[in-house]
C-alpha cells in the first residue's frame, strides 16, 4: 500500500473505511479482470484473493444486533461474491468477476448515500460569520 493510502485509514472514521473498502474490492476485482483478459495467472489470483479478503473484511464488519435482517442479507451477499470470485479463479471465467464487479459497485454507491456523522458533508456544515462564530 502506499503511505498516502495508510495515512488515509488511520484517519478514516468507521463509515469511510467501509467505503474504502468497497473502493479496494472493485480496483481488485478490475484488476482481475485486466489480468485474466492479458493471460496473466499470477496477477489474476493475487486480485481474487485481495478482493476476497475484502469481502471477508466487510463480513467482519457487519454488527447484527444493529440491524439483525439487513445485517444476514449482507452476509449472505458477501459469501455469495466470495464464491463467485473462487469460481472465476478455479474456471479462468470472466462472467462472475463481472457479476461480482457490478454488486461492489451498486453497494459502494449505497455506501456513498450514507450520511457520516464524523465528516458530514461541506454544504452541511454551519457558514461562520465574520465575528468568528457559527451562524
Amino acid at each position: 500500500m502506499s503511505r498516502y493510502f495508510d495515512e488515509m485509514v488511520l484517519s478514516a472514521s468507521p463509515i469511510e473505511l467501509i467505503r474504502l473498502l468497497y473502493q479496494r474490492a472493485i480496483a481488485s476485482t478490475q484488476a482481475a479482470r485486466e489480468h485474466l483478459k492479458a493471460g496473466r495467472l499470477a496477477e489474476r489470483s493475487h486480485s481474487i484473493n485481495t478482493a476476497y479478503l475484502v469481502l471477508a473484511e466487510l463480513t467482519g464488519s457487519l454488527h447484527s444486533e444493529t440491524a439483525p435482517e439487513l445485517t444476514a442479507r449482507l452476509a449472505g451477499l458477501y459469501a455469495y461474491m466470495q464464491k463467485r470470485l473462487l469460481d472465476a479463479n478455479l474456471r479462468q471465467e470472466e462472467a462472475p468477476l463481472g457479476e461480482v464487479l457490478n454488486l461492489l459497485v451498486s453497494l459502494s454507491e449505497a455506501w456513498a448515500a450514507v450520511p457520516d456523522p464524523n465528516n458530514p458533508p461541506p454544504e452541511c456544515q454551519r457558514p461562520i460569520d465574520s465575528e468568528g462564530a457559527s451562524s
